[in-house]
């Protein structure tokens, strides 16, 4: 299956390109069964191809309709076709004329398409070097951002025909997508609609004049047909060198057979809020396709051999074995809050379904130990008789890998403690019948109200003072540290330290203590119960661990935790305890390892003033740090943004000044 390369708007990515056997990259020969939307697509891509291949190229001949002279065929070939004629043989004019093979014949079809119907590729004579240069980048290299040419628009709509329309990937408007509602349904390529090629490749060309750092890849069939695709813009770059720690594989829009098959990559961030880490289009739910999309991310996204630590997905077999086989390093959960909205579905027919539905939750969430569960789900097994539920023995089979009980080694971030934070990041834009060319518009928008949302969180939490409602040192403490939304909730933590009534020690092993730490929590019927809670203590390392596991699952400690630092006189909570992406100056203080600087195109030194040799890519890699942290000041706030725009214009005057100073 040919993969199309990853590519930027940094590299020459209009062109359509192959690997060669030695790793170099090569225009895609023209083959028959291509198809263009006009005869200038067609003959701009030949000319391209030519000029790459080192030959020219003229019409050899042309057909066109007798009454409209509308034009409905033509052969393209080498300028070295054919012979001189004998009278123009003794002229000064060098000969170039060798009788060359060389061509092309394609024709109007269906009154719409021009296409290939023969091709000859082999040429009789030496060619010369390539005589294309390349097209001007749009990256943040330079200093010259151009509209791309006539020329260069066209070669983008040669890489639109073939990629995505070649073999014909478009089909009837009265085609679904849902499996098996047609006979027209190929399940090895994306069943894209009328429009729906185009809506692709004005959103990649968009993208590419528009947007640094976009990146797409894309999985096409043996014919040429587009079967999956993958693509992150330059926000969702940087929100993956932030938060990509814990990472949600949202298929929700594809096992629900949405018009759009989507796939997003979710994380969150230091508000508490969800990020896209990635999107994807696939043909179906396949292994094929599951492993192509987590290959392709993985490769787009991973630097210095760095993988998240969690990834979530759905409760899928298929799902179960990819990951395992993409990221074996990686913890590999499934979504409690899935599952959990499926129990209408799985268990509403039953007998006695409220009541079941409710020993379920209890025993879901609230049980500290594995024998709790497992007392817990035989006890609601046996009560209601639903031993023989398949759905249910199968949940309890895999219930190390959704049930919190057996999960307290994995960090989560945040995303285990609420069912909001796994919300569908597109649920407000797009429904079941949104067609794909509608959900690429409004793709943007809901990126940039998340956008938005988030530098509105970060200028609340370096902005406003939170009001602080105990005289606990600690509240104190993380009030000048955290983020709005995450003190928040810690700060719950802190004022439930007053529920928790009793501290004591139940066993002492060296520097290594269990306290036992009783709480008042609410319980059925709004009564108040006690409930014990065993909390690990090692006063050489500081070292403190809830059987809750509250640190790992939200990312900050619990009440119980705080009452037993409180009880060894810590006034202050470890710096181990305090992780950086909750802190509001995260993304200042966290200097992220891109390596965009091989995907410039640039090689070799630079000689500084003091002689030594620089690595270009490292000088990039550092001047893209530096820049993407003004821009992410500089979104906060209209008067923010004023200012950086002003600083990036003086910078820039003055590098200018550096290079008239050398002339």
């Amino acid at each position: 299956m040919e993969q199309i390369s990853p590519k930027s708007n940094h590299e020459n990515n209009s062109q359509p390109e192959s690997e060669s056997e030695n790793g170099k990259k090569e225009f895609v020969s023209p083959s028959v069964g291509m198809e263009f939307e006009s005869y200038d697509d067609a003959y701009n891509y030949y000319n391209c191809y030519a000029r790459e291949s080192g030959f020219r190229v003229r019409v050899k001949n042309s057909w066109f309709k007798r009454n409209s002279r509308e034009k409905y065929g033509a052969v393209l070939c080498c300028s070295s076709q054919g012979f001189k004629r004998i009278k123009d043989v003794n002229r000064l004019r060098k000969e170039t004329r060798t009788g060359c093979p060389a061509m092309v014949r394609m024709r109007l079809v269906d009154s719409r398409r021009w296409r290939i119907l023969e091709v000859t590729l082999d040429h009789n004579h030496l060619l010369t070097t390539k005589s294309l240069k390349s097209l001007k980048k749009l990256g943040i290299c330079g200093t010259k951002k151009s509209i791309q040419s006539d020329s260069e628009t066209q070669t983008v709509k040669l890489y639109r025909a073939l990629v995505i329309d070649s073999g014909g990937n478009h089909v009837n408007s009265r085609n679904t997508r849902e499996l098996g509602s047609s006979s027209d349904y190929l399940p090895d390529r994306l069943n894209l609609k009328k429009g729906d090629s185009q809506a692709i490749y004005n959103y990649i060309c968009r993208m590419q004049l528009t947007n640094p750092n976009f990146f797409y890849l894309m999985d096409v069939t043996d014919e040429g047909n587009l079967k999956n695709m993958i693509w992150l813009d330059a926000r969702c770059r940087a929100a993956i060198g932030y938060f990509s720690d814990v990472v949600y594989f949202d298929t929700s829009y594809l096992s629900s057979k949405y018009e759009v098959p989507l796939v997003t990559f979710v994380g969150v961030n230091h508000h508490f809020q969800t990020v896209l880490l990635g999107c994807g289009l696939l043909s179906g739910g396949t292994k094929e396709s599951f492993s192509w999309v987590l290959k392709s991310w993985l490769t787009l996204t991973t630097t210095s051999g760095q993988v998240p630590q969690t990834i979530i997905t759905e409760r899928c077999r298929i799902l179960q074995n990819v990951v395992s086989e993409v990221f074996p390093k990686t913890h590999h959960r499934f979504s409690l809050s899935h599952i959990m909205k499926k129990v209408p579905e799985k268990l509403g027919g039953l007998r006695n379904y409220d009541a079941i539905k409710k020993v379920l939750i209890k025993t879901a969430y609230e049980t500290l130990k594995p024998y709790d569960f497992e007392t817990s789900w035989g006890f609601m097994i046996q009560r209601f008789g639903i031993g023989d539920h398949d759905w249910l023995r199968s949940l309890y089979e895999d219930r190390a890998w959704w049930a919190p009980v057996y999960l307290k080694d994995t960090v989560f971030a945040g995303i285990i403690s609420s069912c909001d934070t796994l919300c569908p990041i597109f649920d407000k834009y797009i429904h079941k019948q949104t067609p794909l060319k509608e959900f690429l518009d409004k793709y943007e928008l809901a990126l940039q109200k998340k956008h938005k949302e988030e530098a509105n969180a970060d200028m609340e939490s370096r902005t406003a003072s939170p009001v602080l409602k105990t005289r606990c040192s600690y509240e104190l403490q993380l009030s000048k540290i955290y983020t709005r939304e995450v003190f928040k909730k810690f700060q719950v933590e802190v004022e439930e330290m007053y529920s928790c009534f009793s501290t004591t020690q139940v066993h002492v092993d060296g520097a290594v203590v269990i306290f036992l730490v009783k709480e008042r929590v609410l319980g059925d019927g709004n009564r108040r119960e006690i409930k014990d809670f065993e909390v690990l203590y090692n006063r050489g390392a500081v070292d403190v661990r809830c059987i809750c596991s509250c640190f790992n699952f939200n990312g900050y400690l619990c009440r119980h935790a705080l009452c037993v630092l409180n009880f060894n006189g810590v006034e202050e909570i470890p710096s181990k305890y305090i992780l950086p992406r909750w802190k509001r100056d995260y993304k200042r203080l966290y200097v992220q390892d891109y390596d965009v600087g091989c995907n410039t195109g640039t090689t070799g030194t630079v000689v500084t003033d003091t002689g030594t040799d620089t690595d270009v890519v490292q000088c990039f890699n550092q001047l893209y740090r530096s820049a993407l942290q003004v821009v992410e000041e500089g979104v906060i706030s209209l008067d923010h943004y004023k200012v950086a725009l002003e600083t990036f214009g003086e910078c820039l005057s003055r590098v200018h000044n550096i290079e008239d100073k050398h002339e």
